[in-house]
């Protein structure tokens, strides 16, 4: 059994940005979180951080401007970390996991033993020679891991790229051709919540990548979620798991003891259907930090 130290305060960083994109007020889910009362359910005193692009930086040159928006991102979490804070981002998407793992490095060292659980449809272990899209949303793991955008990993504060086999994905419905193949010939671990599905057992293959990290960071996608859930969401998916299959796999997680770093990303905001996606955001949320709350966090 992991030591553990409990959750006593909490960062929340809310990123108003599709990408790099400003979104400002349309960023309806960060204001829904806070009138719902999303995150007192972590049970602990909590503050709120809204990083922002540094002046004078160009969308032009996404990869630049990610990378700048990562590094303000990786400034907040990296002070938080170094107070003993866990840390919650919401709001964004997938993009800004670049900025958490940076600062999870800025605050405990390039050699630290960080794990990496990402619940998503899809990998995001894309690069610009397997994409089918060109959509830089689909390459943050790969940039993570070194295997791409080298300005992006490299603004986001990420000295060391996170080895692959400190990466247990799951649902992965969706997958391109070659990022399917990328990820195979990696040691990223594949594990499904879908009961019948092919792959190692969920609980195993995180009892396993929590044996050999120091921490967890763990990274929720709202499309891991079945359509149903998530209607309004750009790139949802059907055939995935429940509600009640994600809190559970969360709860896996956070048993561990080894979460220092949470994102809930990409809860969809317009749309007739967008009540749904933001229900499925706050469920989400509280979810999460109520099990954090139980389990505590790894003394680091």
């Amino acid at each position: 059994m992991a030591r553990t130290n409990p959750l006593s305060t909490l960062q929340v960083i809310g990123v108003r940005y599709a990408g790099s994109r400003f979104l400002g007020d349309q960023q309806r889910a960060l204001e829904t979180y806070r009138h719902t009362g999303a995150y007192e359910a972590a049970s602990v005193p909590f503050d709120v951080a809204e990083p922002r692009m540094p002046p004078g930086v160009s969308e032009a040159d996404q990869e630049a401007a990610l990378g700048a928006l990562c590094g303000a991102i990786a400034d907040v979490v990296a002070r938080a970390r170094r107070a003993g804070k866990g840390v919650l981002m919401t709001g964004g998407n997938c993009h800004h996991a670049t900025g958490v793992l940076g600062g999870l490095q800025d605050a405990h060292g390039p050699g630290a033993r960080i794990g990496l659980v990402w619940f998503d449809a899809h990998g995001d272990l894309n690069t610009p020679r397997t994409t089918l899209t060109g959509s830089l949303g689909g390459m943050p793991v790969a940039v993570c891991a070194g295997l791409a955008l080298p300005a992006w990993r490299e603004g986001a504060h990420i000295a060391a790229p996170l080895p692959t086999d400190r990466i247990v994905m799951t649902d992965l419905r969706n997958l391109d051709p070659a990022e399917e193949t990328l990820i195979r010939a990696t040691d990223v671990v594949v594990a499904d919540l879908v009961p019948g599905r092919p792959g190692p057992a969920f609980g195993q293959a995180v009892a396993d990548l929590a044996e050999r990290v120091d921490m967890i960071y763990l990274h929720i996608d709202a499309d891991i979620l079945d359509a149903a859930y998530t209607p309004s969401h750009r790139t949802k998916e059907p055939g995935g798991p429940d509600m009640a299959q994600v809190l559970d796999a969360i709860e896996t997680v956070m048993a561990t003891g080894k979460v220092v770093a949470l994102a809930v990303v990409s809860v969809y905001f317009e749309g007739e259907d967008a009540d749904v996606d933001l229900t499925s955001g706050v469920l989400l949320v509280r979810g999460a930090l109520a099990s954090w709350h139980r389990h505590g966090m790894p003394r680091v």
